[in-house]
């Protein structure tokens, strides 16, 4: 089976040294399955792990696709057929949408609001998969980040009205 993976150009990574890129945020351990399996062994996999997606992998581990508990949710608990008759390889999520570890998150949010996606694998230099990034890694990023960046807007909303006079 051929790999299927979209690599979306962006600015090829290059970022100010103020913004935190996808590999600093990223979630390293990258729950995976073999595109053979199950949707009900994929479904019992994300519960044990407590995650909401598998990356697909082939035999050698080259990255096919992601399957989601949306995916689940629309493949599979909607039909009439049983989910340890359906493989995942026909419910994943395909081509995968990749990123790399370099790209700011200002990029990986627009890549997926671009593609309508809600999560990016982080690929490696070799396309390997190293990690993967999620909105709940944004929302975490954002929730930490919220009261600096409030700050910040204050200080420069006080220094713009010091320098027109307006508060002393």
């Amino acid at each position: 089976m051929a790999s299927c993976v979209i690599e979306i150009p962006g600015n090829m990574g290059k970022e100010s040294s103020a913004r935190m890129s996808v590999g600093e945020l990223m979630t390293e351990k990258l729950e995976t399955i073999n595109v053979l399996n199950t949707a009900q062994e994929a479904a019992i996999k994300m519960t044990d792990r407590n995650v909401g997606s598998l990356a697909v992998l082939d035999d050698e581990g080259q990255a096919l696709g992601i399957v989601t508990e949306r995916d689940l949710a629309r493949r599979v608990c909607t039909t009439e057929s049983s989910s340890n008759s359906i493989t995942v390889e026909k419910i994943m999520s395909s081509p995968v949408i990749t990123i790399r570890p370099d790209y700011s998150l200002d990029e990986a949010a627009d890549i997926m609001i671009q593609k309508k996606v809600r999560h990016l694998l982080v690929v490696g230099d070799n396309n390997e998969p190293v990690g993967i990034i999620t909105p709940t890694d944004l929302a975490a990023y954002l929730k930490e980040n919220a009261d600096v960046q409030r700050e910040k807007l204050d200080s420069v909303i006080l220094k713009v009205l010091r320098e027109h006079g307006r508060y002393r």
